[in-house]
């Protein structure tokens, strides 16, 4: 993960409007926050350069891929085999996301599967992994909060890391 920095008021508001319409061209995007197309297109390729502004795929919805079930797998890797683990699951398609994280569990896998049938294939995969020792399948029920930025994106525009 690339350090990004903090966005100014000024990125925060063109990230905003990208979010709101992220087919934008660059623009309207321009006209949108009342700046040149040039300041947009400059400001546009340093935040994807410092990794603040990175892929759209999160917008598709697996659902239309045929990947109804929603998944949260935590790992426990033998220490010295992380990066091992890792590089495996990352040749695993269904694998959407990895985090590592600390206390007792090591990954947090976000994965996604056609049935529960799959869902089990995905898991006996994951376990059966070189350095994993344990694993733990959560199915999601149901999205609560959607995955969103414009929250975090309307304080930055504001000026402040205020409670809300």
């Amino acid at each position: 993960m690339r350090n990004t920095g903090e966005v100014d008021a000024v990125d925060a508001q063109l990230l905003l409007a990208l979010t709101e319409s992220p087919r934008a061209t660059v623009l309207a995007l321009a006209e949108r926050v009342g700046l040149s197309r040039n300041t947009v297109q400059a400001r546009l390729a340093r935040l994807e350069e410092r990794g603040a502004l990175s892929s759209f795929e999160r917008r598709i919805d697996p659902a239309a891929l045929g990947y109804p079930l929603t998944a949260f797998v935590t790992v426990q890797v033998t220490q010295r085999m992380l990066t091992e683990v890792a590089a495996a699951l990352d040749g695993v398609p269904e694998v959407l996301e990895v985090h590592g994280l600390s206390g007792q569990t090591d990954l947090l896998v976000h994965v996604v599967a056609r049935d529960a049938d799959d869902l089990y294939r995905i898991a006996g995969q994951l376990l059966a992994t070189e350095g994993v020792e344990r694993t733990t399948t959560a199915l999601v029920m149901r999205k609560l909060v959607e995955h969103r930025m414009a929250p975090l994106l309307e304080r930055a525009i504001r000026g402040g890391h205020d409670e809300g």
